[in-house]
């Protein structure tokens, strides 16, 4: 590079106007080499930039540039890239809200929650993956709550699963349950009471996918009629009437198979109706239900003629294969939260 110096150009200049004032000025009226361009090329210049300006990124969002801090050479850090988005319109620039890693979730604050009597502990980012914890987070903010529940909520967040996991069983190529084998009956209903408690708390805390979790589980488990009724109970006494996800497949089952396990539990059978009606209502509706597309099937004569010699329960299917004695494995093997 030369290290001679341009001679100032005696001739007095006029002073520059400011910026919001020059580009109302045509590029011919301009006189003088102002940005080292010719009056063309300025004018040419300044119709890239306005429509770079108009245009964007494409999409009407502002476009994404990346600024970068420079880290410690001496400590060895390397440079870290910050993303941000620029709008357009009103010339902001708005951070781009950053994806936290594992190593972030860890490096956040602890917090300590009540649950009954018990002390629990956990990182304050993780906590806040729940839209629940987002400005609401105390020390009694699940107080309330079972446990267990809890419990596997926690474990949740770290792992993204909760005990019993689901796992790929190669004999019967799906998943199933590590703990609970196929073969293996719930017998007080507790085992569907564990995942009810998790769907209904992920309900609370705004999880979706916990609550897809908890429901996948539901459907995998066998239980007597004493365990359905508990697991009815409880379902219908913890969730909204709207939430069909969790109550259809109950009321389903207990529409095709009410016939054969009320025997099983018949006093236990007749307070659950007594004590939820809608839980009666909600199996009166599927057997109405299917009656009318049984008659749309096979026309209004032949299932009236059945209906005089009382054989239309049989229309609604015989009961699923059991396991064994007392088992009632009844439910689909997918889910899906709506």
């Amino acid at each position: 590079m030369s290290n001679s110096t341009n001679t100032p150009d005696p001739t007095p200049t006029a002073p520059v106007a400011p910026l919001a004032e020059t580009m109302d000025v045509e590029a011919s009226d301009l006189t003088g080499d102002l940005f080292g361009e010719t009056p063309a090329e300025a004018e040419e210049t300044e119709k890239e930039e306005k429509k770079e300006d108009e245009d964007g990124d494409g999409d009407g969002e502002g476009d994404v540039e990346e600024k970068f801090e420079e880290g410690n050479e001496e400590g060895g850090e390397s440079s870290m890239a910050l993303a941000v988005v620029v709008d357009n319109s009103a010339n902001e620039v708005v951070p781009e809200k950053k994806e936290l890693t594992f190593i972030d979730y860890l490096s956040s604050s602890i917090v300590t929650i009540t649950v009954g009597d018990a002390v629990l502990k956990a990182h304050l980012a993780l906590l806040q993956r729940s839209p629940y914890f987002d400005n609401s987070l105390t020390v009694d903010s699940l107080k309330d709550e079972n446990l267990d529940a809890v419990g596997c909520f926690l474990q949740y967040l770290y792992t993204n699963e909760y005990t019993p996991r689901l796992v790929f069983n190669k004999n019967a190529s799906e998943l199933v349950l590590e703990v609970v084998s196929p073969d293996e009956i719930d017998e007080d209903g507790s085992h569907l009471l564990k995942h009810a408690r998790v769907y209904t708390l992920a309900d609370k805390l705004g999880m979706e996918e916990l609550k897809t979790l908890a429901h996948s589980k539901i459907h995998r488990i066998n239980s007597t009629a004493k365990g359905e009724l508990e697991y009815a109970r409880f379902v219908y006494a913890n969730t909204p009437k709207e939430d069909k996800t969790i109550r259809n497949p109950i009321a389903t089952f207990w529409a095709h198979r009410s016939h054969v396990l009320r025997h099983e539990a018949e006093r236990e059978f007749m307070g659950m109706i007594l004590e939820f009606p809608q839980f009666a209502y909600d199996i009166l509706s599927m057997v109405l239900d299917q009656k009318e597309k049984a008659k749309d099937h096979k026309g209004g004569r032949a299932i009236e003629r059945e209906e005089r010699e009382g054989t239309t329960l049989t229309e609604m299917g015989p009961p699923a294969p059991e396991k064994r004695p007392g088992s009632s494995r009844k439910r689909p093997r997918t889910s899906s939260v709506m």
